[in-house]
């Protein structure tokens, strides 16, 4: 079946790891029959550079006649003195609200062979296995007024949400947790925040329509607290903008490595973004030791997620499993009587893992 991708390399390592993604897309291609069509566009410091603003028109109309979206990653220094408007990370703001991205599905899983690298006691980590699921539209990043008041002197910030809003990454996460061990943990600031108490008066609300999922309310910061001490009790995580975005943060170096996640940004109709949960690491760019695991693994997401492809995306989850527990890895890894390897040689270690598994398995004749 002919699908169409637009790749938004980005900044920094997205262009390396990107490079990892086509290969693994090229390898998913062949094996089961596919047809991939891949565009590549700019977004961040790259489109700054080339077109003068961090999300061209012509990307955002791509994305929008697009099955689905690989994102690389944005920013860097060169343009930290960029204006607020014309800062690389408006570029990614402004294609999440432009298409209509309100959800950020994070899966935070626990991978037996890194167990060592987790800041945490091994007991606390080993069988963390949770899905984040964050608002990404609305909240403090998108309200308004946000200024700068009385000659500089003074500054607002609007937490804004309407509660359409609320309601459908609600139900998004009762959605997520059906589908997993039915354990819904909401986090909020109801204590304080007018928008944390509608928050949770509409979960409550939700809660009627999917009376099999058990309903947990968490303040912030101790769901923080429980992140670090037990992260394993949680299930699914929902959650609004900003309270998403640290939590989810915070839950990404559990595993040891933030090389290692993926992240989906969906929307009802399939449409979807994908990129790893780190960031550009201009400080390695073009070194050729990037970890495109949290790369390929987001490809993963996409084939699930926008493209129906469980099977394959099943391979390549299994395919980078079996890399690690052959003791392959990167530079931030650093696996246990390992074998260290570039950007390059682990994505064709995966490689040869998915095409081998694949014929082993004989799964892949009958897609065509």
């Amino acid at each position: 079946m002919e699908k169409k991708i637009v790749l938004l390399p980005g900044d920094g390592i997205g262009k390396e790891i990107m490079e990892s993604a086509k290969k693994v897309l090229a390898a998913i291609e062949s094996e089961y029959h596919h047809d991939f069509v891949l565009q590549e566009c700019a977004i961040g410091g790259d489109a700054l550079d080339r077109y003068g603003v961090p999300l061209p028109d012509d990307t955002l109309k791509a994305c929008e006649e697009a099955d689905a979206v690989l994102l690389g990653s944005v920013g860097g220094p060169k343009w930290d003195n960029q204006p607020p408007e014309f800062r690389p990370e408006k570029g990614l703001l402004g294609i999440r609200k432009g298409l209509g991205l309100f959800a950020n599905l994070r899966p935070v899983k626990s991978f037996p062979s890194l167990l060592h690298a987790s800041p945490l006691k091994e007991e606390i980590v080993k069988d963390s296995d949770m899905m984040i699921v964050r608002e990404l539209t609305g909240g403090l990043y998108f309200g308004e007024p946000r200024e700068r008041r009385n000659n500089g002197e003074d500054v607002v910030d609007t937490l804004a949400y309407s509660r359409q809003e609320i309601e459908r990454i609600v139900e998004k996460g009762f959605e997520s947790a059906q589908i997993r061990n039915k354990h819904l943990t909401s986090v909020d600031k109801a204590n304080v925040l007018e928008s944390s108490r509608m928050w949770r008066e509409i979960v409550n609300e939700k809660a009627a329509d999917y009376p099999d999922v058990k309903v947990e309310h968490l303040l912030v910061d101790a769901a923080a607290m429980k992140l670090i001490t037990n992260p394993s009790g949680f299930d699914v995580i929902v959650t609004e903008n900003l309270f998403g975005d640290i939590l989810s943060d915070e839950a990404s170096v559990l595993t040891g490595s933030l090389g290692m996640l993926p992240s989906a940004s969906v929307r009802t109709d399939g449409l979807g973004m994908y990129e790893p949960v780190h960031g550009s690491a201009p400080d390695i760019a073009g070194k050729g030791i990037a970890n495109p695991i949290g790369m390929i693994l987001s490809t993963a997401l996409m084939l699930e997620y926008s493209l129906g492809m469980k099977e394959e995306a099943k391979a390549i989850e299994t395919a980078v499993m079996d890399c690690l527990e052959q003791g392959y890895h990167t530079s931030d890894l650093n696996i246990k009587d390992g074998k260290q390897m570039s950007t390059e040689e682990i994505t064709e270690a995966i490689i040869e893992n998915l095409t081998t598994k694949c014929i082993s398995d004989s799964i892949c004749s009958s897609y065509v």
